[in-house]
C-alpha cells in the first residue's frame, strides 16, 4: 500500500537527519494505522561484544508485535531504486537477532505472535510530501 503524507517539519540536510525523519514519518504512520508505538532506535549492547543491530520501531497492533525496519532517500534521482532494497539478508539477520533480544529482554516468549516489517519513505522536499510503504511480513523469521 502507498500512502502520502504532507511534511510538516523541515526537511532534513544530512543522513542522520534523514533517517531521524523517516522514522518521524514512520511513527506517525503507524499511529494513524493503529498501531502501539513500544519501543523506538533498540539496541541491544552486551559487555562482551559489540553493538548486534538495531530496530527502529516496535509496534503492536491486534496482539502482534511488529518490529519494523525504516529506509529511508530524500529527493530520490535513481530511477528504479527504492530505499526497501537497502535491507539485504546481512541487515535482515541482525534485524531477526536484535528482535529476539528484545523479546527476551522484555520477558516475551519467543514463540508470541511477531513479525518483521519494512517502511520505505521517500521525502521529496520540492512538493514537500513523502511516499510511504510498508512491506508487512517482509522478513521471515
Amino acid at each position: 500500500m502507498v500512502y502520502f503524507k504532507e511534511l510538516m517539519w523541515k526537511t532534513a540536510e544530512n543522513s542522520k537527519e534523514v533517517g531521524s525523519l523517516g522514522e518521524k514519518i514512520a511513527s506517525e504512520y503507524l499511529k494513524e494505522k493503529g498501531y502501539k508505538i513500544l519501543d523506538r532506535n533498540y539496541s541491544p549492547r552486551f559487555v562482551s561484544g559489540p553493538l548486534r543491530g538495531e530496530i527502529d520501531i516496535v509496534a503492536e497492533k491486534e496482539d502482534i508485535i511488529s518490529f519494523i525496519e525504516v529506509k529511508t532517500l530524500k529527493d530520490n534521482l535513481v530511477q528504479g531504486f527504492s530505499p526497501e532494497q537497502k535491507v539485504d539478508f546481512e541487515k535482515q539477520k541482525k534485524i531477526i537477532k536484535t528482535a529476539e533480544s528484545w523479546l527476551m529482554e522484555k520477558k516475551i516468549p519467543l514463540d508470541s505472535k511477531q513479525q518483521i516489517d519494512i517502511i520505505s519513505v521517500e521525502i521529496n522536499s520540492g512538493s514537500k510530501k513523502a511516499k510511504i510503504r510498508h512491506f508487512q511480513n517482509a522478513v521471515f523469521l
